[in-house]
């Protein structure tokens, strides 16, 4: 089953008549478990409305938006934050680190959203995840003092926390240098595969979208190509 689907889906914003302006028309998609697929486009284009749309941070005008089988239309404020914390990861170009807190605090937030306190298996996890993206000995050290790439690797990390379906990654190398980019790139495939992660970058970094399954190309609010990736590194 598909873990995303996004169905005739349009974005209208304005009054209607003169001052309507869409954004999205038509949007049919679907993202399976353990991809990774690259959402490319110029300014513009739609992208960064769609990539709201999908993490329920906006709704569409038209069309439906089904989450690892859960149609959002028709739920209210709460119900779409509980979703986006429990089943959606977010990784931004900006970390949005809390600068007060360390890197361990930082990775913790989102499971403290939902709960009062996190028992010590949850910072078990937190601490196997830091890990795995390389950066455990960091964790006492706050945010501030960490390099650009070691706060990517935490937003990666907090993303990871409460063991979400789909990560949806918003220019996540746009601050990074080349190598970095790489580095970060090759950890979303290692995610990928040992989680069966649904991710989802959007980028107009042809580089980063190379390392995607699955490239889509969007201009003036349509998708213009879909297709797997068949150079994928």
């Amino acid at each position: 089953m598909a873990t995303l689907e996004i169905i005739n889906v349009d974005k209208v914003y304005g009054y209607k008549g003169a001052f309507e302006n869409q954004v999205l028309f038509d949007i049919n998609l679907s993202f399976e478990p353990n991809s990774c697929t690259a959402i490319v486009g110029e300014s513009g284009s739609g992208k960064s409305t769609l990539m709201n749309i999908i993490g329920t941070l906006d709704t569409p005008t038209r069309g439906q938006v089904i989450i690892d089988g859960r149609q959002t239309s028709g739920m209210n404020k709460n119900e779409l934050a509980d979703l986006r914390n429990r089943k959606i990861g977010f990784i931004f170009q900006f970390h949005y680190l809390l600068p007060e807190f360390t890197v361990l605090e930082n990775v913790l937030m989102p499971h403290l959203i939902h709960s009062s306190r996190a028992t010590q298996q949850v910072r078990n996890r937190a601490q196997e995840i830091l890990e795995m993206v390389g950066i455990l000995r960091l964790q006492n050290k706050r945010s501030t003092q960490i390099s650009g790439g070691e706060q990517q690797r935490t937003a990666i990390a907090r993303a990871l926390i409460n063991n979400p379906r789909i990560i949806l990654a918003d220019e996540p190398t746009g601050n990074l240098d080349s190598a970095t980019t790489g580095k970060i790139c090759s950890l979303f495939g290692e995610i990928k595969r040992q989680f069966q992660t649904t991710f989802i970058v959007v980028t107009h970094d042809r580089s980063v979208a190379s390392h995607t399954d699955r490239i889509i190309e969007m201009r003036d609010g349509r998708v213009i190509s879909d297709n797997p990736n068949a150079g994928a590194r």
